[in-house]
């Protein structure tokens, strides 16, 4: 189940960069599971990986190889986690880096391995090693090759999640590709479970992570399903240096916006496609003193299950959104100048239900599949955005039968 349709874009050629799929059985046979991503020489390559104490495997050496070695290649599996592995998993992590490495005839420190599935059991690494060679036979730099890429990094998830943009920057068109994965265990604090984001921009290492963090926060960041953040959330901007040059402040501003639109559009991707999705909700939170505290606002709203049960039932129950709103961690709140509107209608003021709410109009509203819930907490000037879904019975069947 998903909100809305999908339309995975037509991507443009990136010049030297070629991604391949190939078939490994890993978790299941007879579906796309491993994606190998080949980037031209001197790319450019910034990385934000999940916080969680537990992170996998692959996040740690791919954390390891980024910070001691150029990259050529990404290697990426779905199916398996490879996390809650411990020393082993670390083993098999490199292993495959190397086994990729001894192919392609680079070294396995140019390799990032990122994995996505089931945690706790160990990487079937002979199965992805005798699967290898196919994902190399199969690179290609076409639009086909970045769907099938993103359907190969898929696990709950129900469709490829795709974006594309261009700036002109001095004169050129420069471009900016990405996909991403991510349906369930999203309450990412750095990124979504996988993106993979490529441009043919050249950029300076340093700003390019700085764009990558600033980008992040208002995307991945700001996106939960069901406040879960994973162990093997990663979140990559590769730069391959084939197009214009962004330096100046003019250029970087045209240049982030346009990245800004290819990790909004990822971001709210995976919520359209949550596990069990039938809302997609935006809260924004308005009049805060700080920006963390419209955040802190909105993810309360956005984490309460009794918001997310009454969204799903399209029940008009108010008081929930109300409720979620008043314990949030907010110093000195003063309820009399919170406002609350679901889409077109007001629904509370000055300390309870507007005057003019009627339970018909409510209704109305949660009955959309977009739902907007904006909230004022008239304190501040600072605002937030943030993306959520809703909670139905599909949720709690596919994560129940997850490992089955």
């Amino acid at each position: 189940m998903a909100v809305g349709e999908a339309v995975f874009p037509r991507m443009s050629v990136l010049d030297g960069l070629r991604l391949g799929t190939a078939e490994a059985a890993i978790k299941k046979p007879g579906r796309r599971d491993l994606v190998v991503v080949e980037l031209p020489e001197n790319t450019a390559v910034a990385g934000v990986f999940t916080r969680n104490a537990f992170c996998a495997a692959p996040v740690h050496v791919a954390r390891d190889h980024l910070a001691r070695s150029a990259v050529r290649y990404l290697l990426i599996n779905t199916g398996n986690a490879n996390a809650g592995t411990g020393e082993q998993g670390m083993k098999d992590a490199e292993y495959c880096c190397g086994a990729l490495a001894s192919l392609v005839g680079c070294a396995g420190e140019a390799v990032l391995p990122f994995s996505t599935g089931v945690i706790g059991e160990p990487l079937p690494v002979a199965r992805i090693e005798a699967a290898l060679p196919r994902a190399l036979e199969s690179l290609d730099d076409s639009s086909e090759a970045w769907q099938r890429a993103g359907e190969g990094i898929l696990t709950t998830d129900t469709r490829p999640k795709g974006a594309t943009a261009t700036c002109q920057i001095g004169g050129q068109t420069v471009t900016i590709n990405g996909i991403s994965k991510g349906s369930g265990m999203i309450q990412p604090n750095m990124a979504t479970m996988l993106g993979f984001v490529v441009t043919d921009a050249a950029i300076e290492s340093d700003l390019l992570s700085s764009l990558l963090r600033e980008t992040t926060q208002v995307s991945f960041n700001s996106i939960t399903v069901d406040s879960d953040t994973s162990t093997n959330d990663a979140c990559l901007l590769m730069a391959t240096g084939r197009s214009a040059q962004v330096s100046s402040p003019k250029e970087v501003a045209a240049f982030r916006a346009a990245l800004e639109e290819v990790m909004v559009t990822l971001a709210q991707a995976v919520i359209r496609d949550a596990e069990g999705a039938t809302k997609f909700v935006t809260l924004q939170v308005e009049q805060a003193r700080t920006v963390q505290e419209a955040r802190d606002v909105a993810f309360t709203v956005a984490h309460s299950p009794l918001v997310k049960t009454a969204l799903y039932a399209s029940d008009a129950n108010w008081g929930r959104i109300l409720a979620a709103v008043g314990r949030a961690p907010v110093d000195d709140f003063d309820v009399n100048a919170v406002t609350i509107d679901l889409g077109a209608v007001r629904l509370v003021e000055h300390g309870g239900r507007a005057a003019d709410y009627t339970e018909e109009a409510g209704s109305r509203e949660m009955a959309r599949e977009d739902i907007t819930i904006r909230i004022l907490l008239g304190r501040g000037e600072s605002a937030a955005t943030v993306w959520t879904s809703d909670l139905s019975h599909e949720y709690v069947s596919i994560n129940a039968d997850y490992r089955s």
